[in-house]
């Protein structure tokens, strides 16, 4: 592909702009952005596996992305869920001839205008969290550079993304405690309870209502009033 690949600066300032990302969202969205620009390729994508491993979209420099992504996603077929379940990159040089995956992924790329396909399995450890693509209108996009700097730029990405989910679930812990401590609050003042019992309390009613604690919680935060029990 392009000669014009991204220098070991670029790469710094990438490192830099995916810490200072503001959540998963922004972060994966800046790598794809990155991924485009460096490769100089017409589309990039980025599919994240959540915690029930169900693969989801997590960014699209096109909309057109978003179709070929879903096609894959629902037929359980194509490079993309090849490389998930692999782990390891697929690279596809010319979808007309590639004759790999079903005729309906042929099909869509051929009408999207794309001929070369490079999906990186992001690994920062020994499970993967997703998958960067990378989306070329030429067939034979990309060479064995481009490969080697797609591999640098998932593993930063990786990291990345794994950093910002840790994040997301300690702040969503911390959160979860002080909606727990205001609730408990509101119980211990208003039933003459202590700690131990207001705690209980929340407990038998998220348990009994089949509620997450910190949403039984919000709710009597919200409304002074803890949930309905179904009988």
């Amino acid at each position: 592909m392009s000669s014009q690949h991204p220098t070991a600066d670029a790469f710094a300032q990438l490192a830099v702009e995916l810490h200072d990302s503001d959540g998963v969202a922004e972060t994966v969205e800046t790598a794809v952005q990155f991924a485009r620009q460096a490769l100089s390729c017409r589309y990039a994508g980025l599919v994240l596996i959540e915690r029930g491993q169900t693969p989801v979209i997590a960014a699209v420099t096109a909309p057109v992305i978003t179709r070929l992504y879903q096609l894959q996603l629902d037929s359980g077929q194509g490079p993309l869920m090849a490389s998930l379940e692999s782990r390891t990159p697929v690279s596809v040089a010319d979808a007309t001839t590639d004759d790999r995956w079903s005729p309906e992924w042929a099909a869509l790329t051929a009408s999207i205008g794309i001929r070369s396909v490079l999906h990186l399995p992001l690994m920062p450890a020994s499970q993967p969290v997703g998958v960067l693509s990378l989306f070329g209108e030429q067939p034979n996009s990309f060479d064995s550079d481009d490969l080697a700097i797609g591999h640098i730029l998932a593993r930063h990405a990786s990291i990345a993304v794994a950093n910002a989910r840790n994040e997301e679930t300690m702040a969503q812990a911390v959160d979860a405690r002080k909606l727990v401590g205001q609730a408990m609050g509101i119980l211990m003042e208003r039933f003459d309870l202590d700690a131990d019992r207001a705690f209980g309390v929340l407990r038998r009613y998220s348990q009994d209502s089949n509620t997450k604690l910190r949403d039984v919680a919000q709710q009597l935060i919200d409304t002074r009033k803890l949930p309905p029990v179904s009988q």
